[in-house]
């Protein structure tokens, strides 16, 4: 199921620096958005992006705690199962991100680990977990080249951006932490389509990640996300172009959206 984790992987890019930061948050406590994963006529996986209902709290200040979770149903399990947990404790003040923790259990691989970020002093510590999530087995500590939202974070950052100053062809730089990594992708905004979804027609913009050359995907610009242009800003569909057919990740509800 390695496509599915890519494609979750690209769903929740790290957020873009450049745009505005509107004044607003435009999503709140207990929304959750909820996705079918799809291969051609195949349904692969559901997905789900859910903010807690009550605030987690670091330093005396109020974080969202929010989870995003990757399944496979039906008999695309039989080709290897995934149940994943990817998570994000992030700061509305400062709009980064404090601690970022995946579980991750895809056949017989597990990896718990937990990530707690000091963007201050630049630091990020990573604690590696046991395959059962009970006994801490290794601490390291990273340097960071500045503040960086992780894998969840970054989305919900994208969201709380103005959106509307971009014009087709203009690029984004990403910087996030993952795995170990400091990555910096460029986000090409396309323009925007009005798109028919499970919600009803959605006037939406279009972004397209720049992927390095694989053997995974086709050509320089092979996935497309779509976010919606009203205040809530949630997305509505990612398309990544295989090189036999395509993987579709189609949203199918929302509830606890901050504006009707």
């Amino acid at each position: 199921m390695i496509q599915l984790r890519f494609l979750l992987f690209l769903f929740l890019l790290p957020g873009i620096a450049q745009a505005q930061k509107t004044p607003e948050i435009p999503f709140t406590f207990g929304e959750e958005l909820n996705f079918e994963v799809s291969y051609g006529w195949i349904n692969l996986a559901d997905a789900k992006m859910q903010i807690s209902h009550a605030p987690q709290v670091h330093d005396e200040k109020p974080h969202y705690k929010i989870d995003v979770y990757g399944k496979t149903k039906g008999a695309a399990a039989l080709f290897g199962k995934v149940n994943d947990n990817w998570g994000t404790h992030w700061n509305a003040e400062s709009r980064l991100p404090k601690l970022s923790y995946r579980h991750i259990e895809e056949g017989r691989y597990r990896k718990h680990e937990k990530v707690f970020f000091d963007q201050e002093n630049r630091k990020a510590e990573m604690q590696l977990f046991d395959r059962e999530n009970r006994e801490l087995k290794e601490v390291k500590e990273f340097d960071l080249p500045g503040q960086v939202q992780d894998l969840v974070s970054g989305f919900y950052y994208l969201r709380t951006l103005d959106l509307r100053t971009l014009k087709a062809g203009d690029y984004v730089t990403i910087k996030g932490f993952f795995d170990k990594e400091i990555y910096n992708i460029k986000l090409i905004f396309e323009g925007t389509e009005r798109l028919k979804t499970e919600l009803g027609e959605k006037d939406t913009f279009i972004f397209s990640p720049q992927i390095p050359k694989n053997k995974l995907f086709r050509g320089e610009f092979p996935v497309k996300v779509w976010v919606t242009q009203d205040q809530n800003k949630i997305p509505v569909k990612i398309k990544a172009n295989l090189f036999l057919g395509s993987l579709n990740l189609d949203i199918i509800s929302a509830k606890g959206l901050r504006y009707n």
